[in-house]
């Protein structure tokens, strides 16, 4: 199998772990014969060295003028994407369309909608920035939620560690499940975390309430989720009326009471399904479904698949032996 070229493009004020964490991944697949199964080049505008955000000084292989041509093609972000470099953009505009599959981690996607390559696409970016790329760039289909975004052969990723896993995807991709879970398991990441999983789980995409009474509500959802949930088994927890409740904790914490338990509980099930043995029918009643036909809408409402689908893509093996111990 030939060898499968990663160009990923460097510039000043670039986000390092977005360049360094997909290097690693590409950097340690290893193809059918035991040899390297990608080529990593870094290049940058003139080759000259970058400096990253964090202060790092990353020194490229090539200029992109003489770059080699890529199997992938990877713009990173960080906040050297913020002020527009017209010589990268026409760069990426000319050479993007040429690879076989174009890449962004983080605000790189800003780079890509700013070439055009993002117009009529689905495509996501840090959670910070969403908002600002759907509004500067109107014909993107921005989804502000998913950790990374697969349309045709552009992938887009969320912030910093979301370049990770959409790295590990494109290796399972290429080179099967094992090959990406061996690369996994060396780094100590997850495979398994799927591109629509959200950004956030639901205790950091909810603010956290400023009330102590609140906060403590909030927690014991977290902890009992196969409780009764109601408004009015939370309001009481929290010694308010069930109204006032229900205006506070949406005014406090960004969304509804039943917004936020119905996260919890699709978050809850999601870990017992990839780490557990336990039957679709035992999970939804841990996790407060009551019957598997009610966990089934929240899933397909949630992540777009019903929950023996997930499982079957996520449930995460029995570890093999190892000489040492390997955490995942």
């Amino acid at each position: 199998m030939a060898q499968r070229t990663v160009l990923v493009v460097l510039f000043e004020g670039v986000q390092s772990l977005d360049v360094t964490g997909p290097v690693e991944v590409f950097g340690g697949a290893t193809g059918p014969g035991g040899g390297p199964a990608y080529r990593v080049c870094t290049a940058s505008l003139d080759g000259a060295p970058v400096r990253t955000s964090s202060g790092l000084t990353l020194v490229p292989d090539h200029t992109l003028a003489d770059a080699p041509a890529p199997h992938t093609l990877l713009v990173p972000g960080g906040i050297g994407t913020r002020p527009e470099v017209p010589r990268l953009v026409d760069w990426v505009r000319a050479h993007g369309p040429r690879a076989r599959r174009l890449v962004s981690v983080c605000t790189g996607a800003v780079v890509l909608a700013r070439a055009g390559l993002l117009d009529g696409r689905r495509a996501t970016t840090h959670w910070a920035y969403c908002d600002k790329l759907a509004r500067d760039h109107p014909a993107v289909d921005v989804q502000p939620d998913p950790i990374y975004v697969r349309d045709g052969h552009v992938a887009t990723s969320a912030g910093v560690t979301a370049g990770i896993d959409l790295a590990l995807a494109l290796v399972e991709e290429d080179l099967g499940r094992a090959t990406a879970l061996t690369i996994a398991r060396h780094l100590v990441v997850f495979l398994r975390r799927p591109g629509n999983q959200a950004q956030f789980s639901a205790q950091l995409a909810a603010q956290t309430a400023s009330r102590e009474p609140l906060r403590e509500v909030q927690q014991w959802i977290t902890e009992h989720p196969d409780d009764d949930l109601g408004v009015e088994k939370l309001a009481a927890r929290a010694r308010l009326s069930p109204r006032h409740f229900a205006r506070a904790f949406q005014a406090e914490t960004g969304m509804t009471p039943g917004k936020y338990v119905d996260r919890v509980r699709v978050e809850h099930a999601r870990r017992l399904l990839e780490d557990t043995s336990r039957g679709v029918e035992e999970v939804s009643r841990a996790c407060g479904y009551g019957t598997p036909e009610a966990m089934r809408r929240a899933f397909l409402k949630a992540l777009g698949t019903p929950p023996a689908e997930y499982r079957r893509r996520f449930h995460a093996p029995p570890p093999a032996s190892h000489s040492h111990p390997v955490t995942l």
